[in-house]
């Protein structure tokens, strides 16, 4: 008999000791754009190390967000009715380099030449007013580019003065994962890609089987050696962040920014908001990613404080 009663509080106390942990458990959904999910990850790995009762998922991207979503990650500008209804904090930039299949004859020579801002429109956008004393390109090619609307590809057309939908070449379905693996399939490719996936983060060489055109970074009209920094990861990294916007010529670039709703977000959901502000910056160069402008974040975790902690 004693031994029954026993079991019964052993299992009692199990039960309630179960029933608590699920009861504390508190549950933040991300979701946004997916080349920034390896760097998302390993915050939420980091996060949980400190936030051990806070479950952090991150809800892939289908061709729309998810229903339902807490943060949100994104590598574009949001117009501005959206932008009225959140709170943001810039945490990176990325840049979107000119690539091509590295065993085309295409990439052979102009991985070597590299490509000035007119030949940039006369491949992807068939700009009827480039300038005409370009060379013509005799060797053979495709462009590729993203389908459905997303960061990269209209960061990219942006800055050069066109939108997506003036991209003319093989539009591919799904993520920039996809349009990777489109650039790696087709011997005669030539595309745009975040910074991010076009090195490998483990030994910082570009990925095999792609070669990263140079471009005009000075913006003085011709490429020259010193503008060929592109066989390590962190060679262009140090050369992007140690000019300011003004300073970086025909490298498209842009914020990543986290959102959260300013009316509905949940105490979690904001603090470790706040604790991205403070300690994510530490992995941005190991994922391919540029620091935000000196003093944009730290002005942005300021105001985010003051809304949202108590004096």
């Amino acid at each position: 008999m004693i031994n029954y009663q026993f079991y019964k509080i052993v299992v009692f106390l199990s039960w309630f000791t179960v029933s608590n942990s699920f009861a504390q458990t508190k549950v933040i959904k991300i979701t946004g754009t997916r080349f920034c999910y390896p760097l998302v990850q390993k915050w939420i790995d980091d996060y949980a190390k400190v936030a051990p009762l806070v479950q952090i998922i991150i809800e892939s991207r289908g061709s729309v967000d998810p229903a339902q979503y807490d943060l949100l990650i994104e590598a574009y500008q949001q117009p501005e009715e959206i932008k009225n209804a959140r709170e943001y904090i810039h945490i990176a930039r990325y840049a979107v380099l000119p690539v091509a299949n590295s065993k085309s004859v295409f990439a052979k020579i102009y991985a070597d030449k590299g490509i000035n801002r007119e030949m940039i429109s006369q491949l992807f956008f068939h700009d009827l007013y480039t300038d005409r004393k370009e060379e013509n390109v005799k060797v053979p090619y495709t462009i590729y580019t993203r389908l459905q609307k997303a960061g990269a590809p209209i960061v990219f057309t942006n800055y050069f003065g066109f939108q997506q939908k003036d991209i003319r070449g093989k539009a591919i379905a799904g993520s920039d994962e996809h349009l990777l693996k489109a650039v790696l399939r087709d011997f005669i490719a030539v595309s745009y890609l975040p910074l991010n996936l076009i090195y490998d983060h483990e030994n910082g060489k570009p990925i095999s089987g792609l070669a990263i055109l140079p471009v005009d970074f000075n913006g003085n009209g011709k490429i020259s050696d010193d503008e060929k920094f592109y066989s390590e990861l962190s060679s262009v990294i140090n050369s992007l962040e140690s000019k300011d916007l003004k300073g970086i010529h025909n490298i498209a670039t842009d914020y990543i920014h986290l959102s959260i709703g300013k009316q509905d977000a949940k105490p979690e959901v904001i603090e470790f908001l706040r604790w991205v502000a403070v300690n994510g910056q530490n992995d941005l160069h190991a994922f391919g990613f540029i620091a935000p402008e000196a003093g944009l974040l730290q002005r942005e975790k300021l105001e985010l404080d003051s809304k949202h902690i108590k004096q």
